[in-house]
C-alpha cells in the first residue's frame, strides 16, 4: 500500500470512495456532484487529500480541511473525511492513513488535528489507540441553515 497526496488528476480515483463515503453516512449516492465538490476543493485550494493505493486501486482516502485556533494564534487541521473500502477494512489502511494525517501537520507546524464521528462508529478504538482524546469539558453545537 501507498499513499499519495491527490491532485486535481486524481479525481477520478477519489470521487468513488467519497461517494461511498456519502452513502455510508446515508446519503444518495451522486458520483458527478462528488466530482464537482472535489473539483471545486482543489480549484479553491481548500482541503488536502490523501489517497492510500493498493498498486492501482485507490482503497481509502482522507481529507483534511484548515481553520485556525484564535487562542493559540496557530492553524488547526480538521479530519473531516476518512473512509475506508470495506474490502480493506480491518488491515491497518486507516490507521496508516491517521498517522500520515499526522505527519502532515507535525511538518506544517500546525497546532493538531480534530475530528468528529459517530457516537456508534467503531472505530472510536483506533483513534483513542492512536492517541486521540475524546472532548469532554466542551458541547459541540451545530445551527442548520
Amino acid at each position: 500500500m501507498q499513499i499519495i497526496t491527490a491532485t486535481e488528476k486524481d479525481i477520478p480515483l477519489v470521487a468513488p470512495l467519497f461517494d461511498a463515503y456519502r452513502i455510508f453516512y446515508n446519503q444518495e449516492s451522486d458520483l458527478a456532484g462528488a466530482e464537482r465538490f472535489l473539483k471545486k476543493r482543489f480549484a479553491n485550494r481548500e482541503s488536502v487529500i490523501f489517497l492510500a493505493m493498493n498498486e492501482d486501486e485507490p482503497i481509502a482516502f482522507t481529507q483534511l480541511y484548515t481553520t485556525f485556533s484564535s487562542v493559540s494564534m496557530r492553524p488547526v487541521l480538521i479530519l473531516n473525511d476518512l473512509f475506508v473500502s470495506p474490502s480493506h477494512r480491518k488491515k491497518g489502511v486507516g490507521e496508516a492513513l491517521l498517522k500520515h494525517a499526522k505527519e502532515y501537520c507535525l511538518q506544517m507546524k500546525y497546532k493538531g488535528l480534530a475530528l468528529e464521528t459517530a457516537i456508534d462508529n467503531p472505530a472510536q478504538q483506533l483513534y483513542e489507540r492512536l492517541g486521540w482524546q475524546k472532548d469532554t469539558h466542551c458541547f459541540h453545537y451545530f445551527w442548520s441553515a
